[in-house]
């Protein structure tokens, strides 16, 4: 008889998929591969911002549930990075000029909901974001520093200075994610709403490109 196959495991290989096709949005591919401006960039750093305001809010509300609470780090936390990063990046009245594009604005109200009521469905979305940024997300950062000429001034949200070996940090979470106490029928919700999460994400890239095709980015001037 064959062993299990671990929940990390089967959520991995479950959102694979989704994980590649958002990751290969055009916006974001064009990005990466120095198609992409500093104003582009501006763009999508001015949307981490209302998810992670979302997010984080949520995870100070989460503290208080045992299962949802042992992947909570201080050491994620990535809204000071972020505010720091827009005041260099726009100015100090960044948040007058910024404003949430229709994609954020229900991404954000699908973490509000989810956080409310649902331990399980705020970890699905913590392990989206989280577990990206501490993977693809470092790379991205080297990669906006090189075209765009930054230091660490603009890319913050992409530095983990506290986490001093990410694999071994990820390692911790996908063991936490095995011990969790949920059932066949839980963890199927938690791989659904994983799947959920990657949507938001790639039809997030497709607001910013179609924004960008109009003329209007997410930062007002």
């Amino acid at each position: 008889m064959s062993e299990p196959i671990p929940f990390s495991t089967a959520l991995r290989e479950r959102s694979s998929s989704a994980h590649s096709g958002s990751e290969g949005a055009g916006f974001m591919t064009d990005l990466m591969r120095g198609k992409g401006t500093r104003d582009d960039y501006v763009a999508l750093v001015a949307q981490h911002w209302f998810i992670y305001e979302a997010l984080e809010h949520a995870a100070s509300r989460m503290l208080m549930d045992p299962v949802a609470a042992t992947f909570i780090s201080d050491k994620l936390t990535r809204l000071p990075a972020l505010e720091i990063d827009l005041e260099f990046l726009i100015g100090p009245d960044w948040r007058e000029r910024i404003a949430p594009l229709p994609t954020t604005e229900r991404y954000v109200a699908r973490i509000r909901e989810v956080a409310a009521t649902w331990p399980g469905g705020f970890v699905a979305h913590h392990y989206t974001r989280y577990l990206g940024d501490l993977s693809g997300g470092l790379f991205i950062g080297k990669l906006m520093a090189r075209q765009f000429g930054f230091e660490t001034n603009g890319i913050g949200f992409y530095l983990f200075g506290d986490i001093a070996d990410p694999a071994a940090f990820k390692d911790r979470y996908r063991a936490q994610l095995d011990a969790a106490p949920w059932d066949e029928a839980e963890q199927q919700r938690v791989i659904d709403e994983v799947l959920v999460a990657y949507q938001f994400n790639t039809d997030l890239f497709a607001d910013l490109a179609a924004a960008k095709a109009r003329g209007h980015a997410s930062v007002v001037a």
